[in-house]
């Protein structure tokens, strides 16, 4: 999936695929994670927050369920 990269100290960048409703963050540690069922209006705000991260833990975070890709 291809990402594109996000002003943050805890997320790199993010992706998307609107077909599977499958949201792909790669966070600064090198972590990548998928969260599913996640709707595009999600995506558009975690893109345009002030706080990638704190919108990331309020919104996404314990709310869609994930798969660890890759450490």
């Amino acid at each position: 999936m291809r990402r594109v990269h996000v002003d943050s100290s805890a997320i790199d960048s993010v992706g998307y695929d609107p077909g599977t409703a499958v949201l792909e963050i790669a966070f600064t540690s090198g972590e990548v994670y998928r969260y599913y069922a996640v709707p595009p209006s999600i995506h558009r705000g975690l893109l345009a927050a002030e706080s990638a991260g704190r919108f990331f833990a309020e919104r996404i975070r314990h709310v869609y369920p994930d798969e660890h890709l890759r450490s």
